[in-house]
C-alpha cells in the first residue's frame, strides 16, 4: 500500500482495480469451494436471468449497466457452457435469452453460497470503521450527478481562471479586440456592417460615447474581450456586446469573468438595466447569460441578421 500512500487520491482507479482483482480471484476460489463451474464476470447477467427469466440482450445491458457488446460476449460464453440459450420472439425480430435446464439447476445450487457470501460481507462491514457497501452506493449516486471528468475539469477551470486578469481596454489591445471578434463571428456567422463599425473604431463607436471595453489577459496575452456599449434607448442604459474568447483559452472561465466584470462596470456607471443580443445556436453563451441573470425579452429592432434572441439584465 506504500505506492498508494505516495500517489494519493489520483490513484483511486488503480486502487479500485486492484481490490476488484483480489475480490474476483477470491470469487473464483469460492465457486470452486462450492463445486460450481462458473466464471465470476457472468454473475450479473446470470442473476438477472434468474429473476426475469427471459430478456433481450439490450434489456439485460440496461438492467445491469453494462454495454451491449460486453453482454453479448458474456451471453456467448454462457451459451457455450450450456447455461443459457437464445430464442426468437414471436415476431422473430428480437432474440430472447433464457436459462437452460442446466442454468436453472445452477441457480438453485448457488443459493446457499450466496447466503454465506452475504454473511461474510456483513462480517467485514461489522469489523470496519467505514461501511464500504453504503459508501459505494453514495459514490455511485454522486458520480451520476456529476462525473469525475466533470469534477476534474471544473477544478482545472477554477485553478486556471485564477491566472486570468480582467483589465480595461488600452489602444494596444485594439488589434486583439478586432481579431478575437472576427475569429469568433466568422466561425459561426458572417461579419456584418455593424461589426466593422465597432471593431475598426472602438474608441469612436464605444469608448467616446461613454462605453467600456474589458480585456481578459492570460499570461499577459489578450485572450478574451467584451464591450459595454452606451445605448440611446429609454429602457436600457447599455448593451453588453462583442464578447469573444480565443479557442485556445477556452475552459478557463474567461467568459464568466468578463461577464461579471461588465455587469460590475455597468453598476459602477449607474446603469439600471443592460441589454444583449445573441443567437440560440450558441448554447454555452446563452447558458452564461442566464447564469449572469439575464432574461429573454422581445421586440427591439436589431442591426444584426444573426440575432434571434434578445435578453436583459435588471441591475
Amino acid at each position: 500500500m506504500g505506492f498508494f500512500d505516495k500517489v494519493g487520491k489520483a490513484a483511486l482507479g488503480s486502487r479500485l482495480r486492484l481490490m476488484t482483482a483480489v475480490i474476483t480471484d477470491d470469487a473464483s476460489k469460492i465457486y470452486e469451494l462450492y463445486g460450481v463451474d462458473f466464471v465470476p464476470k457472468w454473475f450479473p447477467v446470470f442473476y438477472i436471468l434468474t429473476e426475469e427469466r427471459e430478456l433481450t440482450i439490450t434489456e439485460i445491458a440496461n438492467e445491469i449497466g453494462h454495454s451491449q457488446p460486453s453482454v453479448s460476449k458474456i451471453i456467448q460464453e454462457m451459451s457455450n457452457a450450456g447455461i443459457v440459450k437464445e430464442s426468437k420472439t414471436d415476431d422473430k425480430r428480437k432474440n430472447n435469452v433464457v436459462l437452460t435446464e442446466k442454468g436453472v439447476l445452477l441457480s438453485q445450487k448457488i443459493q446457499q453460497q450466496l447466503k454465506d457470501i452475504d454473511v461474510a460481507i456483513d462480517g467485514i462491514i461489522s469489523e470496519s470503521k467505514h461501511n464500504l457497501w453504503a459508501a459505494l452506493e453514495e459514490w455511485e449516486f454522486l458520480l451520476e450527478q456529476k462525473s469525475m471528468f466533470k469534477r476534474v475539469s471544473d477544478q482545472k477551470k477554477l485553478r486556471e481562471s485564477k491566472d486570468v486578469e480582467i483589465v480595461e481596454y488600452k489602444p494596444e489591445y485594439q488589434e486583439a479586440f478586432r481579431a478575437l471578434n472576427v475569429e469568433w463571428i466568422s466561425n459561426y456567422f458572417e461579419m456584418e456592417e455593424a461589426d466593422y463599425k465597432a471593431l475598426d473604431n472602438p474608441e469612436e463607436y464605444i469608448l467616446n460615447k461613454g462605453g467600456k471595453i474589458l480585456v481578459a489577459l492570460y499570461q499577459n496575452e489578450p485572450v478574451g474581450v467584451c464591450a459595454l456599449i452606451k445605448m440611446n434607448n429609454p429602457d436600457y442604459d447599455f448593451e453588453m456586446a462583442k464578447m469573444a474568447v480565443s479557442p485556445k483559452a477556452q475552459g478557463k472561465n474567461i467568459g464568466w469573468l468578463l461577464g461579471q466584470g461588465i455587469v460590475k462596470t455597468a453598476r459602477e456607471l449607474g446603469a439600471k438595466k443592460i441589454y444583449l443580443e445573441s443567437n440560440t445556436i450558441l448554447k454555452p453563451a446563452i447558458n452564461l447569460y442566464y447564469k449572469l441573470g439575464f432574461e429573454k425579452v422581445f421586440g427591439l429592432e436589431t442591426p444584426y441578421k444573426r440575432c434571434n434572441i434578445q435578453m436583459e439584465l435588471v441591475l
